[in-house]
């Protein structure tokens, strides 16, 4: 398709000071931090934009171990009723950036630590979550904000407002628009409650990098080992508790010291970890610094200008959540109330907007790229948690798979009642068991924002825990998988569920984070970090373990094998087997056991930015040295890049990268890529007796207890983990086509914006917020159910040759029908996605043909590349989930300071295609019949796989 100059535009409304103001203060700074040193003559390509490799400080790879994820910790939904003399509720407020009496327009994390924490620890919300928000349209200034913002004041006094504003302390937009759906919806199942209001609730502050203070200790779902039964008698073991590998939350067991537990011997030599044992960071991450090596003391801490997290601490956060319990995230803004080089460094904007990816949310609160809000604000996300094909496939929840785990002693979830026996009910919920989630991640999603403020911290990861995936490997009821995870806990256990986000990383020669936002192609690290943490190290059972991987990277793709060398042959690598059980949040069919040949025998599959493999390995398999002691395992990138446009086309070799950068090139990749390489160890331990895991038998060889599913009885041929949803043959005869090409503008078109999409025949557009490109339209039934949904084919494109764009299809996941016109591979096959590699790497396509169904929330939703640097730069384009009954298109919001303006003048519009696709309706066939070329859907696509049982299909 070619570029039409005359529509690219984005349209910008008088009403976006402050997004525009962000904008320039992102370039200006960027150019003044690159300013006189000659940029772009002699920049490196890997770290991008800068002269030369990122300093390490003396950190060395291996030495630092990995920091485990922390639960943001989910609460029983309470509103604060505690009141002050005067009758006003008594609930902290965001502190005010203010040291002594002088506001400080840059954060203020370090005097205010314990005023964040405070609001953290809170057991409760104030003000209650409302069906809308509680801003008031700001054109009209006669009716005054419910709450204003608690940093009015100083947000004058930095110049970003007039004193006597009216700044809404609720930053959601208001009206119809963004008012929480279906809210006062109940469920035959228990007719008292509303099934889509909060039944918990989570908050989290967005703040400067600043040291932990163990604000979230309590609220660990593994108790640091105070775990107990219904009747508070019984603790069980947890690697989290005393004697586990993890109670300590930053140095090893085996970290030689005086204060270093007696049980766990031998010790490592100092030469292999950083400093020794500290006893302090037993069962708290109080004392964490923000830093990817966070012993060595010479690696600078993070300036709370360079990085910005939830809560503004390490470790990274992680959402533990059941089906059918209605979540409510409160996401405080506490960033600087200016952008500038002093309080951003160049990159990253304040203003923020929260996506779950991807989640079956409603669409005012799947994080929609301009629905944005400002410091000292908050945003309140209601996530149902609920299965897809709510009201179309077991609405009446009916279905013992479509279930959710209950604790001993608990009757209900929600509104749906408990059942079976103790320690292992169940609760049946709505929707269809065959879409299953697991593991989900959320980020920003601010518009033209994404990739630096992600990139800068504001990522967290999600697990979504069902009556099949439970995270419990002892339940054995025919339903749950028991996947590697422990038992101490009805649901939710960790020991051998483990979270891992890997991410590349810059830094200035001050060691400060650095991001270069004007690199359109893409940005890259030439620092690996796994959880934040440089090159790290894990202690692990001689067991099976679960790995969820998270590419949290800007730009870059992975390829990654485990592997170790052979202690009976030197210089020779062997792969340790590893069983892909899930591909992006989905469980999938049948697990798929890696190396596979059509991946080239070599690690797991090209990994895109934000996809996650979800992986078992089985660590008693490794062999031992000639002294009895399990040889080190590594995680290895085979994936070379030279530039953030997209990986080179074929891997490094597993010998090569195992030795990269050894100086010769004829046993080791030597060239320019530094993320290529090992990037984690795993040093292997063994079980201690006295505790519930210790296995007498297996204790000669250090094996350990393991109750957990062998993934090889779920093979193709074998037993299946979860069949795929299905579609029948008139949904897909009658399925609307859409066609989106992934392109670039020529490079005579300067503008800075260079990525495009086109749709439906249509040209390569930027991205535009106030256009609608795709309108898929479900039905409503007079319950206010959508039944069934809309059937939908989209055809992805990138006929380019020479890019890569993960595109990513915000709401609901699809089925790849076929890539570059041929079946896709079986990881592919077996699974549901929601991002697609279009490209010319290893494992990806420039064609991909994609099944989807839309149904059960509508509004506004995006598609986009998710080498978010492309997003950025605009490759984003937005598409809204209608029904019949859809009085209007969802207003394009454009917050200020004073609360959303929506486009009063108009300026939401659709394409002319966004009802049709490229589909007609044939009067004589009385059917859709696509215009799409080159697609012929392949006989029998769709219907239940020839290995799934019968009565494999969803209850009604």
């Amino acid at each position: 398709m070619s570029y039409d100059e005359t529509t690219h535009g984005r349209s910008r409304p008088p009403a976006t000071p402050g997004r525009n103001a962000a904008l320039a203060a992102a370039v200006g700074t960027t150019l003044a931090l690159t300013a006189g040193s000659a940029y772009g003559a002699t920049t490196l390509n890997v770290p991008s934009g800068l002269e030369q490799r990122s300093p390490l400080f003396g950190a060395s790879p291996f030495k630092a171990r990995i920091v485990l994820f922390e639960e943001f910790g989910t609460q029983p939904y309470k509103v604060e009723n505690s009141t002050n003399p005067d009758g006003s509720v008594s609930y902290p407020k965001l502190p005010n950036p203010v040291v002594g009496n002088t506001v400080d327009c840059l954060g203020n994390p370090d005097i205010n630590g314990a005023g964040l924490d405070e609001i953290i620890k809170k057991n409760s919300v104030y003000p209650a979550l409302s069906q809308f928000s509680a801003q008031n349209d700001p054109s009209k200034p006669d009716e005054p904000q419910v709450a204003q913002n608690p940093w009015k004041t100083q947000i004058a006094d930095c110049g970003e407002g007039a004193a006597d504003g009216n700044m809404p302390e609720d930053g959601r937009p208001w009206g119809e628009d963004f008012a929480h759906q279906r809210w006062d919806q109940k469920h035959s199942k228990n007719l008292n409650d509303f099934e889509f209001q909060p039944k918990r609730f989570f908050q989290t502050i967005m703040a400067n990098a600043r040291t932990s203070g163990g604000a979230r200790d309590r609220l660990q779902s593994h108790g640091y080992g105070e775990i107990t039964d219904k009747n508070k008698s019984t603790t069980a073991f947890t690697e989290f508790g005393p004697g586990g590998l993890y109670y300590n939350t930053v140095t090893s067991p085996y970290a030689p010291g005086s204060e270093s537990p007696d049980w766990a011997t031998p010790k490592d030599a100092q030469a292999t970890v950083e400093g020794q044992y500290i006893k302090g960071f037993e069962g708290t991450t109080a004392g964490i610094p923000v830093n990817i090596n966070p012993l060595n003391g010479s690696f600078p801490n993070q300036d709370r200008s360079a990085v910005w997290t939830f809560d503004g601490t390490i470790p990274p956060k992680l959402l533990m959540a059941r089906y059918g319990e209605t979540l409510h995230f409160r996401h405080y803004n506490a960033l600087p109330i200016t952008n500038s080089l002093d309080s951003n460094r160049g990159f990253g904007t304040h203003t923020i907007s929260t996506h779950e990816h991807n989640g079956h949310n409603p669409a005012e609160s799947d994080g929609f790229a301009g629905a944005f809000f400002y410091p000292g604000q908050y945003f309140d996300y209601r996530w149902p948690m609920t299965l897809a094909g709510h009201d179309s496939i077991n609405p009446d929840a009916n279905d013992a798979r479509a279930a959710t785990p209950c604790e001993p002693g608990e009757t209900s979830v929600g509104v749906f009642p408990c059942e079976g026996p103790d320690g292992a009910k169940f609760a049946k919920v709505p929707g269809d068991y065959r879409e299953t989630m697991s593991t989900h991640w959320f980020h920003d999603h601010m518009l033209d924002f994404t990739a630096q403020n992600v990139y800068k911290g504001n990522a967290a990861m999600m697990n979504y825990y069902s009556r099949i995936d439970r995270g419990n490997e002892a339940i054995n009821d025919g339903v749950n998988l028991r996947f590697p995870s422990g038992n101490a806990k009805s649901w939710g256990n960790r020991d051998y569920d483990v979270n891992l986000v890997i991410g590349d990383k810059a830094f200035d020669q001050s060691g400060q984070l650095f991001f270069n936002p004007l690199i359109t192609d893409g940005y890259l690290g030439d620092v690996m970090t796994v959880n934040w943490v440089y090159k790290p190290f894990m202690d692990v059972r001689a067991r099976k373990y679960r790995f969820r991987i998270l590419n949290g990277s800007v730009s870059r793709y992975l390829k990654v094998a485990m592997a170790y060398e052979d202690p009976a042959k030197a210089g020779t690598y062997k792969q340790v087997p590893m069983y892909m059980v899930g591909n992006d949040g989905n469980l999938m069919e049948h697990a798929v056991l890696f190396p596979h040949a059509q991946s080239g025998n070599e690690g797991l599959p090209t990994q895109s930015i934000a996809e996650r493999d979800d992986v078992i390995v089985d660590f008693s398999q490794v062999p031992k040295d000639k002294n009895g002691n399990f040889v080190k395992v590594y995680l290895v990138n085979l994936m070379e890049h030279t530039t953030g446009a997209g990986p080179i086309k074929t891997p490094v070799k597993l010998n090569l990268a195992w030795n990269a950068f050894n100086g010769n090139p004829k046993t080791g990749y030597n060239d320019l890529d530094f993320a290529v390489g090992k990037f984690m160890e795993f040093r292997i331990r063994p079980c201690q007796s006295g505790t519930p895991i210790y296995d007498a038998a297996k204790a000669a060889t250090g094996g350990c207890k393991d109750t957990s599913m062998n993934p090889a009885d779920y093979v193709a041929g074998k037993k299946v983990l979860l069949p795929k949803p299905t579609f029948t043959k008139a949904e897909l005869d009658n399925a609307i086509h859409r066609t989106f090409i992934y392109g670039k503008k020529p490079d005579t078109i300067t503008d800075g914006l260079p990525w495009t999409v086109a749709t439906d025949g249509g040209a390569g557009l930027n991205a535009d917020i106030d256009r609608i490109s795709a309108a898929p339209t479900g039905v409503k039934d007079a319950n206010d159910r959508r039944k069934g949904g809309a059937v939908e084919i989209w055809h992805l494109s990138n006929p380019s040759g020479g890019w890569s764009h993960p595109a990513h299809i915000h709401f609901e996941e699809g089925q790849i029908i076929l890539k570059n016109k041929l079946a896709p591979p079986p990881w592919e096959r077996f699974a549901r996605k929601d991002m697609y590699r279009l490209g010319p790497e290893q494992d990806s396509g420039s064609d991909i043909d994609v099944a989807i169904r839309v149904r059960d929330f509508t509004g506004s939703y995006v598609e986009h590349c998710h080498n978010t640097q492309h997003e950025d730069h605009a490759m984003l384009l937005r598409w809204d989930s209608e029904d019949a009954t859809h009085a209007k298109w969802v207003r394009t919001p454009y917050p200020t300071w004073y609360g959303a303006n929506y486009d009063g003048d108009g300026l939401t519009n659709k394409l002319g295609t966004a009802d049709t696709g490229s589909t007609q309706y044939d009067t004589k066939l009385k059917t859709n019949v696509s215009t799409v070329t080159n697609f012929t859907l392949p006989s029998g696509w769709g219907s239940k796989s020839a290995d799934v049982p019968a009565g494999s299909e969803p209850t009604p």
